[in-house]
């Protein structure tokens, strides 16, 4: 099945600048993640093609690759622009390989080598937001592919040889004559290797590798954010045939948190405040990330209103100053009110009324404007 256009997963046109292909990728991130949608299987694949087109995008060089090649010039099995050290052959090396042989060439210059560079591979880790805020140290367990040690990694059984391929001598490649035309293709017997293994190595079963899991430490630093990724060099999978081993990317997933959000360094959260308190104003207690602080309410103050605590949000992990924490005040209507409670307010009311001042302006305002337009 072919693949959508990147751009069109995250919903961003192709001159969208870096800072807000992040903000898509977060907010598609949201939206599909397993946590919000579990057993959701269309949720899943959707929030892996969100990954996916992120991990192309956020990279200056693959989105060079990707707007010049498509899908082909970040594929991992072309070591293309872009391609960022996956294995496979380049788009010169397509070409020289064509071009060679129908005139009578040979790019690979009698010699073929086996060796590949391991799979990347990416681990997602869920972080709580006070954890994401102070950087923390974490183990986690993933399921890689290791050399074998019982052959050393070539599949053949310890004490035997492999042997060179009978159909293409060991080169790896056959060349097949149409017409005028000389064209080079893999070796169906030996897919390319250019070797057999007539005894398979008993633990790997001709493989050469072997499935295990591994235990790593991972150190997260203070301020990272969603879609934030850590690389851990030499921790991915070991490549086919004695190849280099490949990397680990760790990203970072934040959960939901039951009373702030986070928006890059800035911090938001409600603050419910009684009738009695926006009335007359007052103190109030308000958490932070760092423990609880004082908020001030003027008298007066109405739902909605946004009171900035500077310097309680977060510090990114990639320098500058903290954030801030922005607390929006809801103003609660009292419920399950007694007879004297109800009578104190009609008493209230009544008392308004009777005066010349007007005590809800938004309130005025409003019905003069339904006024006008029904004029």
């Amino acid at each position: 099945m072919s693949k959508r256009d990147y751009y069109e997963v995250l919903s961003v046109d192709r001159d969208t600048s870096e800072k807000e292909i992040k903000k898509a990728y977060r907010r598609m991130a949201m939206k599909y993640h397993p946590d919000r949608n579990p057993e959701d299987k269309v949720a899943e694949e959707s929030f892996k093609e969100v990954n996916e087109a992120y991990e192309i995008l956020s990279d200056n060089q693959k989105r060079a690759a990707y707007d010049q090649y498509g899908h082909a010039g970040v594929d991992p099995n072309n070591a293309g622009p872009g391609s960022s050290g996956f294995s496979g052959a380049g788009f010169g090396d397509v070409f020289g390989d064509m071009f060679g042989d129908i005139f009578g060439g040979n790019s690979a210059g009698g010699s073929r080598s086996n060796a590949q560079r391991g799979s990347d591979l990416r681990y997602t880790m869920e972080l709580d937001l006070e954890e994401a805020v102070r950087g923390i140290q974490k183990e986690i367990r993933i399921p890689i592919q290791v050399s074998c040690n019982t052959c050393g990694g070539n599949g053949a059984k310890p004490g035997t040889q492999l042997k060179n391929c009978a159909t293409c001598n060991g080169v790896g490649q056959i060349r097949m004559q149409q017409g005028f035309f000389s064209v080079q293709q893999t070796c169906p017997q030996c897919r390319g290797k250019g070797q057999t293994i007539s005894h398979p190595c008993g633990k790997c079963h001709g493989n050469g590798r072997v499935k295990q899991h591994k235990t790593l430490s991972v150190k997260i630093p203070a301020g990272v954010d969603i879609g934030d990724r850590i690389r851990l060099s030499g921790e991915g999978e070991s490549g086919p045939h004695g190849g280099a081993t490949g990397d680990l990317y760790v990203e970072v997933s934040v959960r939901d948190h039951r009373i702030f959000n986070r928006d890059g360094k800035h911090l938001y959260c409600e603050v419910p405040i009684s009738f009695t308190d926006a009335a007359l104003g007052g103190e109030i207690e308000v958490p932070t990330l760092d423990g609880r602080v004082n908020l001030k309410i003027p008298e007066g103050a109405q739902s909605g209103k946004v009171f900035r605590l500077r310097g309680r949000g977060v510090s990114q992990v990639r320098g500058g100053g903290a954030g801030d924490l922005l607390c929006r005040i809801a103003v609660e209507t009292p419920v399950h009110l007694s007879k004297q409670q109800k009578d104190l307010l009609r008493d209230l009311q009544a008392s308004m009324e009777a005066t010349k001042h007007n005590h809800s302006p938004k309130k005025t305002s409003w019905f003069e404007g339904v006024k006008s337009f029904f004029e």
